[in-house]
């Protein structure tokens, strides 16, 4: 894992008089899953909004394959951010469209030429790759939050993208279907060749996906290695994230 695919150095971003990341500084490596760990408020979903260029850093550099965030403007943006899957925390999907639309809807607005007969196909398998084929004529409404959350997953991986940001994957899910979207995490990973980088307080997906973990306090990252060292960690503070 020695391509990186994304490189943050010394990234700040404060909302009025809270600080809420503090000299950040993290790759992402080719093919890796990256967790990151935290409690609430501590700066981790904001932290991949800044990736994007959904918020705007206050300082520090973000490298996006190959691309610099802080200087990019909107067209440079979008190209980016094609290249880019976020797998939102609500999952995101429009109510009012089926599922077979919701997963149409950004392969028209980003792959204007797209045929019918593509569409369909690139449809079909990502909501194959998910396990919800049988379910691509149904509506959002008539689906369980776990598979809500795998088609917009499937919504995600239909743009085939390089790098997948999850913001709280398994949030508000009960433990069998959170271990399935861990599974579905890994699966894809594997499948895809996929970077992505996985937000969560969630120790047993970060235990199943991570193949490094960073935790963040206070808007700063406090440790850095694998589940198990992390795990056997000295440091009391690093150590309480896996004290249940």
């Amino acid at each position: 894992m020695s391509e990186k695919v994304v490189e943050i150095k010394g990234l700040y971003k404060s909302f009025g008089d809270q600080e809420v990341l503090k000299n950040l500084s993290l790759d992402l490596y080719k093919g890796e899953n990256l967790v990151v760990l935290g409690k609430s408020g501590t700066g981790k979903s904001v932290l991949i909004k800044c990736l994007v260029g959904l918020i705007d850093l206050d300082a520090g550099e973000i490298n996006v394959l190959g691309t610099h965030i802080e200087h990019a403007d909107d067209k440079t943006m979008t190209e980016v951010r094609k290249k880019v899957g976020f797998l939102f925390q609500s999952a995101a999907l429009y109510d009012s469209m089926s599922v077979r639309e919701n997963l149409e809807f950004p392969l028209k607005r980003i792959e204007t030429n797209i045929s019918k007969s593509d569409m369909n196909t690139r449809v079909s398998e990502a909501l194959e790759n998910v396990g919800l084929l049988d379910s691509i004529d149904k509506m959002p409404s008539q689906l369980s939050g776990g598979m809500r959350k795998r088609v917009g997953l499937a919504r995600t991986i239909v743009l085939n993208p390089e790098i997948i940001l999850y913001d709280e994957p398994t949030t508000g899910l009960d433990s069998i279907t959170s271990h399935e979207i861990s599974e579905l995490i890994l699966s894809l990973q594997q499948k895809f060749n996929t970077s992505s980088i996985i937000i969560t307080h969630d120790m047993p997906c970060a235990k199943h996906t991570a193949n490094r973990i960073i935790i963040l306090a206070d808007g700063k990252e406090i440790g850095e290695g694998t589940f198990e060292a992390l795990q056997n960690s000295s440091d009391t503070i690093i150590n309480s994230f896996f004290k249940h």
